[in-house]
């Protein structure tokens, strides 16, 4: 018997492959279903950029330039955003002790306060997690594990 010809071996189906298509289909029926964007919105009228910035700040106050360098944007959409939690009373911006041409931004009490909700928003594992057996998280865990390392790095940052 002869070898099959390219097209024929290509338009044969591989079982591994609908099989994986299968499990990538419910995974991702279940990440779209968990989507965090949605609740930051609902609950906290943030994105997820916006979000991630007021988390950053809660390590240590930033100039506007290291806000655009870590959200990977450049410092005038750094300046719209920053404007626009500030108007919100989420950040103030101060003069730079060593600088006076630049400004640093700090949280204010309803920022840090904003910031974890929005943590626990983008941290919490969704419903039903917690009501799976302990050895099929652990394999959850394990799987995606692996997964992860074989996945190119995201960008830096997102737009705010």
């Amino acid at each position: 018997m002869n070898p099959p010809a390219p097209l024929e071996e290509a338009l044969t189906p591989d079982p591994n492959s609908a099989v994986s298509a299968q499990a990538w289909a419910a995974v991702h029926e279940f990440i779209t279903g968990q989507d965090r964007r949605r609740a930051l919105r609902r609950e906290l009228d943030l994105g997820p950029g916006n979000a991630a910035q007021l988390i950053n700040l809660t390590r240590a106050p930033m100039t506007m330039r290291e806000i655009a360098r870590s959200a990977a944007v450049d410092p005038s959409a750094a300046t719209v955003a920053i404007d626009r939690l500030e108007r919100r009373g989420l950040v103030r911006r101060e003069g730079h002790p060593e600088d006076k041409r630049r400004k640093v931004v700090h949280l204010t009490d309803l920022g840090r306060q904003t910031a974890a909700a929005a943590e626990r928003i983008l941290t919490e594992p969704p419903r039903g997690f917690a009501d799976l057996d302990p050895a099929d998280l652990a394999t959850l865990a394990r799987i995606f594990t692996t997964l992860n390392s074989t996945v190119e790095p995201a960008p830096t940052g997102e737009e705010f």
